[in-house]
């Protein structure tokens, strides 16, 4: 049974340990999560993925075949359509070496952080846009600290 429960939570249900401060505010250090393993994402989802053996956690911000246009204000537009983001503190440019408007290429995502101004991301080709190999999977459920425990919007 422990050997079954293992098994499980490695190959479905991965738990993360958060580091770094690009998603402050919605995801800060210490924060322990679950993800779902999936190759389906939408915007605003939360993923976990792979970069240089280590495990980044951003937000999706646009799928493959999208437009993504920044302004210098840090506002986001997707296919010329302002993006809805309640779960920014505050917006920022940030570091950013791509041209916008930017298309994402076939069967990547575009992620960003929710601390925009210390978040490197798919603004920057140092990280680019992310595979479906690079996945670990979509954060769900926070479960540390146990103050905060519940579903990860």
């Amino acid at each position: 049974v422990a050997a079954f429960a293992v098994l499980v939570a490695v190959l479905f249900l991965p738990i993360l340990r958060i580091y770094g401060k690009s998603m402050r505010g919605t995801l800060d250090r210490g924060d322990v999560v679950v993800s779902v393993k999936s190759s389906h994402f939408e915007t605003g989802d939360i993923v976990a993925f792979y970069y240089n053996n280590n495990i980044l956690v951003k937000r999706v911000i646009a799928e493959a075949g999208d437009w993504v246009d920044m302004k210098d204000d840090g506002t986001i537009y997707v296919n010329q359509t302002k993006l809805k983001e309640p779960y920014l503190k505050h917006k920022a440019y940030g570091q950013t070496n791509i041209k916008f408007p930017y298309q994402v290429p076939e069967d990547r995502i575009f992620v960003m952080g929710d601390n925009r101004e210390v978040s490197i991301d798919s603004r920057n080709t140092s990280i680019g846009t992310v595979s479906d190999e690079q996945i670990v999977g979509k954060l769900v459920f926070k479960i540390w600290p146990l103050s905060e425990i519940g579903v990860i919007e």
